[in-house]
């Protein structure tokens, strides 16, 4: 015969079950008159068991070479010129102490000059800085709901506008809105709406006729050097025009990380999609390219300046394209090509 006890049934309010805990020393159940006492033990629940996690592995961090590099490379360029500078400095005072003077106060005055022109710089990428966060900020804002961090992008977003004349009455007027709405979401599309729509107009004003003069020039250009050297010009000073319209304001160095971002933006974002759409563009208006091959070419170098400005506009902007449609090429190929159109009849 087997010694395993025979399977029994009972309720768990019985007053001859006791319920005992894991992590509870044993207790030999007794019996309790004619019954005896039955002890359960539950189990634990799987689910509610910690898992495992293993500790994500760092990565290893290499010594970045090329950093040192030139980092090493420039400290060198800077001791020479330094050496030179005060070579010559010392070769006119042994010339002439009129001209030594005259050669240490220029060297004084270029030295200002480059510290404020360095800080300017620094400023201009802050300035760049604070508003890729501000972005950054307003899209988690959206996501979460969160009104608190919906009310500090508000609140930056309108520091950073405050140079705007154009926008004073509506900032006036969010400022006034800010502990009405309760939605984080709602509040930075209001924000969108207000402070947006008037730049997002004015920046459209300006990729328009920025396409439109390259597609002038590229059509009456008769060498290809002078079309590339235009669109190049035209390109980068849309994208600091863009940037001061959205509050940027950055300098030389900004201008370049802003335009390194816009094509990674364009490479990543939408290279395909502007490929559709500029093909699109190009086929829909056949016409053109039949009147003259060069209206042809100057249609097509001012829609892919078109398409760098609106890229530009997405990667200068403090806000997300939340509440307000995003600009596409199609809503600035029919302008441009109507009126390319009529200055060719």
């Amino acid at each position: 015969m087997s010694n395993q006890r025979r399977p029994v049934a009972f309720r768990l309010d019985d007053p001859h079950v006791v319920i005992q805990a894991p992590d509870e020393p044993p207790v030999r159940p007794q019996g309790r008159g004619n019954r005896a006492t039955v002890l359960v033990t539950p189990e634990p629940d799987a689910s509610a068991l910690p898992v495992p996690v293993e500790a994500p592995r760092m990565p290893r961090r290499r010594l970045p070479w090329s950093t040192l590099f030139w980092s090493s490379l420039g400290g060198l360029v800077t001791f020479g010129f330094g050496l030179a500078v005060t070579r010559l400095i010392e070769d006119l005072f042994a010339r002439s102490e009129a001209l030594g003077a005259i050669a240490l106060a220029l060297a004084v005055l270029a030295g200002i000059a480059l510290l404020a022109i360095v800080g300017r710089e620094a400023l201009g990428l802050i300035r760049l800085n604070a508003v890729e966060r501000l972005r950054h900020r307003a899209e988690a804002a959206i996501a979460t709901d969160d009104r608190v961090a919906a009310q500090a992008v508000v609140q930056d977003l309108l520091a950073v506008e405050r140079v705007q004349p154009r926008l004073a009455r509506a900032r006036a007027g969010l400022q006034a809105h800010l502990s009405d709405i309760i939605d984080g979401a709602d509040l930075v599309r209001l924000a969108e709406r207000e402070l947006m729509g008037p730049l997002d107009q004015e920046a459209r004003r300006l990729v328009t006729a920025a396409a439109k003069r390259v597609s002038v020039v590229t059509a009456v250009s008769p060498r290809a050097i002078v079309d590339m050297s235009f669109v190049l010009i035209t390109v980068v000073m849309l994208v600091r025009r863009l940037a001061d319209l959205y509050g940027a304001r950055p300098g030389a160095l900004g201008v370049l990380r802003l335009l390194r971002l816009t094509i990674a933006h364009l490479a990543v974002t939408g290279g395909v999609a502007a490929t559709d759409s500029l093909l699109q563009q190009v086929l829909g208006h056949g016409v053109a390219a039949k009147l003259s091959a060069r209206l042809g070419e100057g249609v097509l170098n001012g829609l892919l300046t078109a398409r760098i400005g609106l890229a530009a506009i997405e990667v200068s902007r403090p806000l997300p394209f939340a509440a307000l449609p995003k600009p596409a090429v199609s809503d600035l190929a029919g302008d441009l090509v109507t009126r390319k159109s009529d200055g060719d009849e």
